[in-house]
């Protein structure tokens, strides 16, 4: 059976002066998180240069598999050091 796990979170990113610098912020992201073989996009906030509002999305046959790569997704989503995860949510369908 498919089950889909959806990551929503948000990062502060309290230093960026314009969405140039964001962007940089969310493609470095992006770049760490490559071997998850998620898709990520930015949902919401596109419009504000401080805050991203993303969701990472990954599909598999086993519920105990998405959860244990969310969590480490959670773990290096904390540990960026340009950005602090300031809200998340995960939905497994």
């Amino acid at each position: 059976m498919l089950h889909i796990g959806v990551l929503q979170f948000s990062l502060e990113i309290p230093w960026a002066e314009s969405l140039k610098d964001k962007r940089r912020i969310i493609r470095s992201l992006k770049d760490r998180t490559r071997k998850f073989n998620c898709s990520i996009a930015e949902i919401d906030d596109q419009d504000v240069a401080t805050l991203a509002t993303l969701a990472a999305v990954m599909a598999a046959n086993d519920v105990s598999y998405i959860n244990g790569a969310m969590d480490k997704y959670l773990d290096i989503l904390r540990a960026i050091p340009d950005a602090q995860l300031v809200d998340q949510q995960l939905e497994i369908l």
